[in-house]
């Protein structure tokens, strides 16, 4: 059948049969048997987690109860922990991760130690205009590596375009990334001409860096998955 938005593909029967919330679910599933950024025990954030589908597949990598670890999901909207595929170790918090304070989001993880794994699937409410949904995909992609790796200086971004989404993604001056040293992020992004520049800027603070379409994207969509391995 056609991969068109809304029509009862292969990974939405899937998704219904396998007891995940969303066909999204298998996007990372991609992800994870590709580039494992989620080990055993890893503590991840996960960024825009409506509706809770990277949350079950985050949840079922971190292994069984005893070797701990935790999932916490950030979304504008209340998001209910879905029942199936999630333990005790996965939380929900409800807050506008473009103002949320690094401070902050470091004291949701265990210890306040920050997270070994940031995973960003947000995306913009797609208007149609192309500029206009790729612009706001680089704020909330710059957003997410802010929240990553620190502050970013317009200095270090070498790029005029992500310069301009600098100043709308800083909202606190905490020089500190919430994700620990060794640790791994996955950000979506709209295909653009910005988009490389994430990937420039990543390349020298991670030890891998690398681009992925997962088979779950629908034809009609342009997002495309940045995943760094190994913060430097």
């Amino acid at each position: 059948m056609s991969g068109g938005v809304g029509s009862p593909d292969f990974f939405y029967r899937e998704a219904l049969r396998l007891g995940y919330v969303a066909r999204s679910a298998f996007k990372l599933i991609q992800i994870q048997k590709q580039f494992n950024p989620i080990t055993p025990g890893a503590s991840v954030l996960d960024l825009g987690c409506a509706p809770g589908a990277w949350l079950q597949v985050a949840c079922q990598n971190l292994g069984p109860l005893e070797r701990g670890g935790a999932v916490v999901g950030i979304d504008i909207k209340e998001v209910k922990v879905p029942s199936s595929h999630c333990d005790s170790r996965v939380r929900t918090v409800c807050a506008d991760v473009m103002s949320l304070l690094k401070e902050r989001a470091r004291g949701l993880s265990p210890q306040g130690r920050g997270f070994s794994v940031i995973l960003s699937d947000m995306c913009p409410s797609v208007s149609g205009i192309t500029t206009k949904d790729a612009a706001l995909s680089c704020e909330l992609g710059m957003r997410a590596l802010s929240l990553a790796v620190g502050k970013i200086s317009t200095a270090d971004s070498g790029n005029s375009g992500i310069e301009q989404f600098l100043s709308a993604t800083e909202p606190d001056e905490d020089e500190a990334g919430v994700l620990r040293r060794g640790g791994n992020l996955v950000i979506k992004l709209l295909e653009n001409e910005d988009v490389p520049a994430f990937g420039k800027f990543c390349k020298p603070r991670f030890k891998k860096v690398s681009w992925l379409r997962p088979k779950a994207t629908r034809s009609s969509s342009r997002e495309i998955y940045l995943i760094c391995q190994g913060l430097k």
